[in-house]
């Protein structure tokens, strides 16, 4: 086993709200500034092709109703031209890129995602994860993933998992990456100033960071949007007070968290840019000694995860001959995998 050594990026900025082609190609300047920079791995932030529905905070369900129907003819298919785009740009830089974007299936008129989805540095989609649980007023806009998506990837910086947003707090989410050999951990958020007034989310970004971190000795790279002045100024047509709600300090941090629970590198609060750091793999192997987790830290006699991961489709044929050649969603695994005598689930 190979424990790279390497530079990470983390962009911490906002999509071209509602506007996919202009967010692309961001996306892919971003990509090249990084690999310029000598990074290997880059993390944009969750659903930034190409809007985070905010309109669930700062309006009633039925005055945001109409965003949401926006939103959905601006979101796009994991496998459509926008990720050939962006995936052919990691192949041309030679970098894995982590991206989030709101996703729609062609089944399911209507029915959205937050995804992300893993590239790797030749140009190959690993997979997507479908975030498991939307966050409180997120679950107007979109559907829940399944255990489907919850994989780790081999990728040429080592391997790598990802969460969205606040399913970083969920502990068997993360454990399950874990179970999988997770080294790299890319944790995608959203700038939220529109939490209560005593939730500071930069620190929460952080604490949850530091928290799988320390606990699996793994890297934790987590990659935050922000807010535009183009999407204040677009809600304020509509809610006068939009711009108290969405400017807030503190409300977005990207940076990086090494196996011991410390920031290393730069970080960013609140404002645009890329930050980077030296990830070396090697670092993850010495606190294991203290804490693992996966090995003499924990008692699989007394303790088991289990972790369904067929894929949750709409519509299952019993079809034993295959005569109809159906071809669902997505892979229908059929199978619960024991997470703590895991062989192979990785990718």
């Amino acid at each position: 086993m190979k424990f790279p050594k390497f530079k990470a990026a983390a962009v911490q900025t906002s999509p071209v709200y509602f506007n996919v082609d202009a967010t692309v190609a961001k996306v892919c300047a971003i990509i090249k500034e990084a690999a310029d920079n000598g990074a290997k791995l880059i993390a944009f932030p969750e659903v930034f092709i190409s809007a985070y529905p905010y309109w669930n905070w700062i309006m009633s369900p039925v005055e945001g109703s109409k965003w949401f129907k926006k939103l959905y003819l601006n979101s796009i298919t994991a496998d459509g031209p926008e990720i050939d785009k962006i995936a052919q740009t990691a192949k041309d830089y030679d970098i894995n890129v982590v991206i989030g974007l709101n996703e729609r299936v062609k089944e399911k008129v209507g029915t959205l995602y937050n995804t992300i989805i893993t590239i790797n540095n030749e140009g190959k989609v690993l997979g997507k994860h479908r975030k498991l649980v939307p966050t409180w007023a997120e679950k107007l806009t979109w559907s829940g993933g399944d255990g489907s998506s919850l994989k780790v990837h081999e990728t040429s910086v080592g391997p790598l998992g990802a969460l969205a947003c606040g399913e970083n707090t969920n502990t068997l989410a993360r454990f399950a990456l874990l179970a999988q050999g997770e080294l790299i951990h890319i944790a995608n958020y959203i700038a939220l100033p529109v939490a209560p007034t005593d939730y500071n989310m930069a620190e929460a970004i952080k604490i949850r960071a530091a928290a799988h971190s320390f606990e699996g000795k793994v890297y934790t790279i987590t990659s935050c949007s922000t807010i535009s002045e183009e999407i204040i100024q677009m809600f304020e047509k509509e809610v006068p007070n939009a711009r108290e709600l969405l400017t807030r300090k503190n409300s977005s941090y990207s940076g990086f968290i090494d196996p011991n629970g410390q920031q290393i590198g730069e970080s960013i609060i609140d404002d645009e840019g890329i930050v980077y750091a030296e990830i070396d793999l090697e670092k993850c192997i010495q606190p294991k000694q203290m804490h693992d987790l996966l090995g003499h830290y924990n008692r699989f006699d007394i303790f088991n995860l289990k972790v369904n991961i067929t894929a949750n489709n709409a519509i299952n044929f019993a079809d034993p001959n295959n005569s109809l050649n159906v071809q669902s969603e997505e892979t229908d695994l059929n199978q619960w995998v024991d997470m703590t005598n895991l062989n192979s689930y990785k990718s």
